[in-house]
């Protein structure tokens, strides 16, 4: 039996290795180049548009019925939902039946500004990806679960939204945990 020598890989395994490697930072500058288009014409968040458009296609709604619907935490939603306000692109009002009760609307301000401000890049990649074959597209999500597994990121918790940085800037103060031997998570 041939023995395998693993400090020299192949040719082939070092071509994979790299075409990989591209696609992943082809993925991520992807994200970042979008994120800072965004800001730089629109002024705004990916996670900023993903509230707007989801209070525009629904109407006013509470803060936490908006983050169940673009799967943030509630936190994560107030946050955004401050910043869009201190631009004045949506209000926060309390119900006149129930003073407890807050809805979140659109104002002119920020129907203006989301008529000429294009989709998320979530959205276009939504809009594409379900435009593939079922099979196809249950193939591309088993792929990448692995690259998720492969690069140790199973526990990170992330919400489904193609923009730059955490949507949660509370998230960048976490310790990043790296795998013992055996398959547990110690912190670094």
């Amino acid at each position: 039996m041939p023995k395998t020598d693993f400090s020299q890989p192949n040719q082939r395994d070092v071509e994979l290795d790299r075409d990989v490697l591209r696609s992943l930072r082809r993925i991520i500058q992807a994200v970042d180049l979008y994120s800072r288009r965004l800001a730089s014409q629109h002024g705004l968040t990916g996670p900023q548009i993903v509230c707007l458009r989801e209070v525009q296609r629904n109407g006013p709604m509470n803060p936490g019925y908006l983050a169940r619907r673009v799967s943030l935490s509630p936190p994560t939603v107030s946050g955004i939902l401050d910043r869009l306000e201190a631009r004045g692109l949506l209000t926060r009002e309390r119900r006149s039946q129930d003073k407890r009760q807050v809805l979140v609307k659109l104002t002119r301000q920020g129907r203006a500004l989301l008529s000429h401000t294009p989709p998320s890049l979530q959205e276009l990649f939504t809009r594409r990806f379900n435009e593939l074959p079922e099979k196809r597209r249950s193939a591309i999500a088993k792929v990448l679960q692995q690259v998720v597994e492969l690069m140790e990121a199973e526990d990170i918790d992330a919400a489904p939204l193609l923009a730059r940085g955490a949507a949660n800037p509370a998230l960048l103060e976490m310790p990043y945990k790296r795998r013992k031997r055996g398959g547990q998570r110690e912190a670094s």
